[in-house]
């Protein structure tokens, strides 16, 4: 099994070792960047790059849960810079990217 999946503004990771799936989206751009993680489902994983549209891929990884967000924008945020909804699966998605890359 592929343990990366790759879009415009998506990554998905499996760990073969914990058997877990991550996703990050990011924005970056002249206002700012935006950075989402979440825990994702083998289901979720699996679909991942069948849309012809990022959009659609995007839509099916926030359906999984968060785990961290990271909102630094001219616009300003709604709440805290950095938000960590999950502690422990954002240090285990932390390992799993190392491994990754």
């Amino acid at each position: 099994m592929k343990t990366k999946k790759k879009g415009n503004n998506w990554t998905a990771y499996y760990d073969p070792d914990t058997k877990r799936y991550f996703a990050e989206i990011i924005y970056t751009s002249r206002e700012g960047r935006e950075q989402y993680n979440y825990e994702i489902t083998q289901d979720i994983y699996d679909r991942l790059g069948s849309f012809g549209d990022d959009v659609e891929n995007e839509r099916l990884i926030k359906t999984g849960e968060m785990a961290y967000s990271f909102e630094n924008t001219m616009y300003g945020t709604l709440g805290p810079e950095r938000t960590v909804w999950n502690e422990e699966a954002n240090e285990a998605m932390a390992e799993c990217i190392k491994k990754n890359d």
